[in-house]
């Protein structure tokens, strides 16, 4: 499956963004999907995952309470809510897929990744 990430650039500091990832040559379907992202000279962290169905997800420390990450199977297409944004959340965002349902956090468990997006959040 490949996918593609889309929905990134630029916002104020309090704003908010939704990052797509939708699904092409193939689909979801089982699929575990993920979000991490990359700062500059940093490596890539983990933002949250949400399993096949949509009734399981894990945040990351960092955005919990302030990300919300959904699907839409029937769209093939995973989001990444991003409400009251943060300097600090200035990274390329990538998606991720796995096929086993159980939600991983470590980067290493996912076969597929999208290109990125880059977010910026301007303080």
């Amino acid at each position: 499956v490949q996918l593609q990430a889309s929905g990134g650039g630029l916002v104020q500091a309090g704003g908010s963004l939704r990052l797509s990832c939708a699904a092409s040559g193939g689909t979801f379907r089982g699929y575990t999907v993920a979000w991490f992202r990359q700062a500059p000279g940093k490596e890539r962290e983990f933002v949250a995952t949400i399993n096949w169905s949509g009734d399981s997800s894990v945040y990351g420390d960092s955005v919990k309470g302030r990300f919300t990450i959904s699907r839409d199977n029937a769209k093939n297409t995973v989001y990444l809510q991003m409400t009251s944004l943060k300097p600090e959340d200035t990274a390329v965002y990538y998606c991720a897929a796995r096929h086993p349902t159980v939600l991983r956090r470590d980067k290493a468990a996912y076969n597929y990744w999208g290109q990125g997006t880059q977010v910026t959040v301007s303080s």
